[in-house]
């Protein structure tokens, strides 16, 4: 004998299924759907009538879809009693109301939008991988869909992806998107895109090869002031120092200040995989990027696979510091949620961005003296902390 919300319970973790949410959403024969309710048994009738009376005034309450009430005749009762036995639900917006989660009201009115704006040949995929669209507009969604139905074999001609003009996308468009991307390829071409892997399938050069800069901050630590390193082997391979700068764009050489038993990794952009390396745990890791949505975004990545980083020169403060001079329009910004990996600071700053006309400050047009001084700063306060406690032990 079940309640309307142990029953709002299943019908919730139904939604999580995607085998459910392909079906009912997309295919109107499968409905109507339906839960049994349960019967109440003998001795409940006879020994917790409250009990009863409380379960039938629950589902006579119920105003979503049809309860199905049977006759039931008990022996010690002295005439038949109508019990609710099965809640019936008719179509997606029933289901959906059903399962009393505001959450799921949100999930399934945004992914109703989007099924109705798509080809029909990449609503599946849609409706069946939500983690692929998450923290991103829906506007670039579309358009993700728009890329790949433009999209053959071939396509790049051995182009790198971000130099791929299609649909009026811009450069980073692959690089936001790449998974999206690739699952809505393979719905097109029969899962050929992930057995091939995307660079291979459109003739572009394998962005698992992605070039970083890397630049000794202080000249005794390696044999050259820059080198490009591919990020695999950069991930494989230790660099001999303790301090790690890591760097969004590797336009921003320039205003980096020497420093001690430092080295800088410039140019990762979202191509952050590297960063899952062992050997990064022991370097002491500070990051820098653009103060935008989308910086936050890598912030939060970056942070996610190395969680002891330190940011710089992305807060709050700063920003409405130079905001008045620096700040311009971000034309694309990321997700409407805040993604996993941000300060609860951070968050709201992130939102604020969001809100804001102009709510980008590109990192390489901040005054040098400012890169400066944060950056001998942590430094400084990262070294002194170790000396501490090197003393106290």
């Amino acid at each position: 004998m079940k309640s309307p919300a142990e029953l709002s319970q299943r019908w919730a973790r139904q939604w999580e299924v995607a085998d459910n949410r392909e079906q009912r959403l997309l295919l109107a024969e499968v409905w109507p759907v339906s839960l049994p309710i349960g019967k109440p048994t003998p001795a409940q009738f006879t020994r917790q009538t409250d009990l009863i009376r409380e379960h039938l005034q629950r589902w006579r309450a119920v105003t979503i879809g049809r309860v199905i009430w049977e006759t039931v005749a008990f022996r010690s009762g002295s005439e038949p009693m109508e019990v609710p036995v099965k809640w019936v639900l008719s179509n997606p917006s029933e289901w959906v109301a059903a399962c009393g989660d505001p959450l799921i009201v949100r999930d399934y009115e945004r992914l109703d939008r989007l099924v109705s704006a798509v080809d029909p040949l990449f609503r599946r995929a849609l409706v069946r991988q939500r983690q692929l669209l998450q923290d991103k507009p829906e506007a670039e969604i579309i358009k993700a869909t728009e890329v790949a139905m433009a999209l053959i074999p071939g396509s790049a001609a051995g182009r790198p992806l971000r130099a791929l003009s299609v649909c009026g996308i811009d450069s980073k468009f692959f690089e936001r998107h790449r998974g999206l991307l690739i699952h809505l390829l393979d719905e097109r071409f029969d899962g050929q895109v992930s057995e091939l892997g995307l660079e291979a399938f459109l003739d572009a050069p394998d962005e698992g090869q992605h070039w970083l800069l890397v630049a000794p901050l202080s000249p005794e630590l390696l044999p050259f002031s820059q080198q490009r390193v591919r990020a695999r082997e950069l991930a494989a391979t230790p660099l001999p120092a303790s301090h790690i700068l890591i760097v969004e764009n590797e336009r921003c050489l320039h205003q980096l200040p020497k420093l001690p038993n430092t080295i800088a990794v410039l140019g990762s952009g979202l191509n952050l995989e590297w960063m899952n390396a062992t050997w990064l745990k022991d370097k002491r890791i500070a990051y820098w990027g653009d103060i935008d949505t989308w910086g936050l975004v890598m912030l939060a990545a970056a942070r996610r696979r190395q969680p002891h980083l330190e940011p710089l020169l992305m807060d709050r403060e700063l920003f409405d510091a130079t905001c008045s001079t620096l700040s311009v329009n971000e034309s694309r910004p990321a997700g409407e949620q805040p993604p996993e990996g941000l300060t609860a600071p951070e968050m709201d700053f992130y939102q604020h961005l969001r809100n804001l006309e102009k709510g980008r400050i590109e990192q390489e047009f901040l005054l040098r003296e400012r890169v400066v001084a944060a950056l001998e700063s942590w430094y400084l306060r990262i070294t002194l902390g170790d000396s501490t406690m090197s003393d106290a032990g």
